[in-house]
């Protein structure tokens, strides 16, 4: 998922976004533990997105912050 699609998203979308991928990567960990994980590389990718959607949230949160004591 690319920056500009996260930051397309509302919070509550981003919020289901987190969600569904830490779903995600508790299979692809399960899979990799009983040795059934074809592409390890998906597990790097969607720890990465995770950040990146936190990231924004974040960003959000600091903005909103801002504009209330500013």
């Amino acid at each position: 998922m690319l920056i500009n699609e996260i930051r397309e998203k509302s919070n509550q979308e981003l919020y289901q976004e987190i969600d569904a991928l830490k779903d995600e990567l508790f299979n692809l960990r399960f899979q990799l533990a009983t040795g059934q994980l074809e592409n390890t590389a998906r597990i790097k990718t969607v720890r990465k997105t995770i950040a990146r959607i936190k990231t924004v949230i974040g960003e959000r949160a600091a903005h909103q912050q801002q504009e209330v004591s500013g």
